[in-house]
């Protein structure tokens, strides 16, 4: 009756990305099922601190013979929400603008079973969805990979996809040459990497792009002809990376309806009217369970718009609490009070 404390470095070392996406494929498959619930997400704002606080709630229940790559082919399910926020001053502070606090709870008794560093958790399950879109709407020897923004998410890209397509090359973009050499330099020893400009990284078979840029930076030019994009920026309304023209060329995929329009990669030209419904193909967890087709000989361009699901954040903390608790890592303490009840 103990409940696992499980910080940044535990919530990493116990989420290897083989299990991890195909966690996220399943909890996208049980949401375009109904097997799943996820309120949508509440804001408590204060502006007398320049932030805000935002609650992520989710329950799924995933059936392991229902997706193909369902993790072990076992059937789970899982309950939580993630306490997240947006505070901005925090750099003057020597804070992350975002924080993060996940709190992972049995189903059955609502028993906190873990509470775990919500930042890294979010960084994993949006690498993972990254991964999971790529994997039905890239190419098959797609072999190249671009990323624009080196910042923390652009880490787990590129970890990500590298477990379902043959990775052999990456080019990375970003204003920072001391962001890029980082990034070049964590993975010197994995993968070929190399600093390049915006339009070579556009041009890779799969194209990864976290900024929060409110202008678009990748133009239609520089898109290869059969690129997957995964537009990971944009997380709130103004945001935007991809030039309007590629979003209605693209066969685009969204993760959820209410949140792309309001806060995704499509808010601002859907807003304007210059993307309506009838330019968006579908969701993934269409994809996922068979109702729509992924990646078909016939396409060009496709584009994931992904804003970053409660149900992501429910099934990676699955994923982690499972690991962890099976390998007697973290630290347990009595919440609760329960250890000798």
């Amino acid at each position: 009756m103990h409940t696992l404390l499980l910080d940044s470095d535990d919530v990493g070392a116990n989420a290897p990305m083989a299990a991890v996406v195909p966690a996220i494929e399943a909890a996208f498959g049980a949401y375009e099922r109904g097997d799943a619930q996820m309120p949508a997400k509440s804001y408590i704002d204060l502006p007398q601190y320049n932030g805000d606080f935002r609650s992520m709630p989710a329950y799924l229940s995933v059936d392991g013979d229902a997706v193909e790559t369902a993790e072990g082919a076992a059937d789970w399910d899982a309950a939580g929400v993630k306490w997240v926020n947006v505070h901005t001053d925090n750099a003057d502070r020597g804070l992350p603008t975002v924080l993060g606090t996940m709190i992972y709870s049995d189903p059955e008794t609502a028993f906190p079973l873990a509470i775990m560093d919500g930042r890294e958790l979010t960084r994993l399950r949006t690498g993972a969805a990254a991964a999971v879109a790529t994997d039905h709407l890239a190419v098959a020897d797609a072999t190249s990979l671009g990323i624009v923004g080196a910042g923390v998410q652009s880490y787990t890209q590129l970890e990500a996809i590298a477990t379902v397509r043959p990775i052999e090359e990456i080019v990375v973009a970003d204003q920072s040459p001391e962001r890029v050499a980082d990034f070049i330099d964590h993975f010197a020893d994995r993968f070929d990497v190399r600093g390049g400009e915006i339009n070579e990284a556009a041009a890779c078979d799969v194209l990864s792009t976290v900024t929060p840029v409110e202008s678009p930076i990748v133009d239609r030019a520089d898109v290869g002809n059969h690129t997957h994009i995964n537009a990971i920026g944009a997380d709130a309304a103004g945001k935007h990376e991809l030039a309007d023209q590629i979003l209605l060329d693209a066969k685009l995929v969204i993760d959820d309806y209410e949140q792309t329009t309001h806060s995704g990669e499509i808010n601002v030209p859907y807003s304007a009217g210059t993307l309506t419904d009838d330019d968006i193909y579908g969701a993934l967890g269409e994809i996922v369970v068979g109702k729509k087709e992924g990646r078909t000989p016939t396409d060009g361009i496709t584009v994931f718009d992904s804003t970053g699901l409660a149900i992501q954040d429910v099934a990676a903390a699955h994923v982690v609490y499972t690991e962890a608790n099976e390998a007697n890592n973290g630290t347990a303490f009595d919440l609760l009070g329960l250890a000798d009840a």
